[in-house]
């Protein structure tokens, strides 16, 4: 396959919100072998860190963890986002920025927009940012990929297959992809749940898809689910307030996506 031999050559990073999404993508990252950058440590309510369960699935795989590992806990990303601290976002597309360009990277992975998590969000919007600055300061652009975390993992737009990164696991590959899941204690409940919705031979597929450094900025979709699940959460007495797409996402994102583009 002509993908295998090409990754070969291929230096790649890999930037994710929480420690657990490199397995929806786990072929991906065992025959890329990226240098992956973990905003948060997974901890959310539980204040147990997932990053040790990540980095075991990152060590058997052959990936390597960067210099954003865990960097703030859900709790500390979440007041971020919810008080518009900007400069604590734009500091980290500079960092981010500044690591791809020494690092020499030929391509960016991700977490896709889908409404979901606010935190996926967040990454979406400042790896765009980060690949932005880095198109500016030297003239290159950064293929910049996203992968769905919700979503079926065989969907991809027929518009961007052309462009897409697809991988076909064979039965080797799926097994190992299902034993780093199984063997992922945090995630057992989110694991199995995949697994009922979708079944195991949809897993088989990997899609990586060309995406926007701008993507989601101009967004005017109606209220993304995490809006509805924060108000939830909200009157269960979880939550004290709920992040808002217009009030709260979109602004930091314009506030990251201006100073790699002023």
């Amino acid at each position: 396959m002509i993908y295998f031999q090409r990754m070969k050559a291929v230096k790649a990073a890999m930037i994710i919100a929480h420690p657990g999404h490199e397995l929806r993508v786990h072929h991906w990252v065992e025959t890329a072998r990226p240098e992956v950058l973990v905003l948060t440590d997974g901890s959310g309510r539980t204040n147990q860190s997932r990053l040790p369960s990540t980095s075991k699935v990152l060590q058997g795989a052959g990936a390597v963890p960067g210099p954003v590992y865990g960097r703030f806990t859900d709790a500390e990303l979440y007041q971020v986002m919810l008080t518009g601290k900007s400069e604590v976002a734009v500091n980290l597309v500079h960092e981010v920025a500044d690591w791809l360009v020494a690092g020499q990277f030929d391509l960016v992975a991700g977490d896709a927009l889908e409404g979901y998590n606010t935190s996926h969000e967040f990454c979406r919007y400042m790896t765009g940012a980060a690949c932005e600055l880095v198109r500016r300061r030297t003239g290159r652009s950064l293929p910049n990929y996203d992968f769905l975390l919700t979503g079926r993992p065989d969907e991809c737009p027929e518009a961007v297959r052309g462009k897409a990164i697809h991988l076909q696991l064979d039965d080797a590959a799926i097994k190992r992809k299902l034993a780093a899941a199984a063997s992922y204690p945090e995630l057992q409940h989110e694991v199995a749940a995949a697994l009922k919705q979708f079944g195991e031979k949809i897993f088989a597929q990997e899609w990586l898809r060309p995406v926007a450094n701008d993507a989601g900025l101009d967004s005017a979709e109606a209220k993304p689910f995490y809006e509805t699940h924060g108000e939830k959460q909200m009157a269960a007495g979880h939550y004290q307030h709920v992040i808002r797409a217009g009030e709260h996402m979109l602004p930091l994102a314009g506030a990251m996506w201006s100073f790699a583009t002023r």
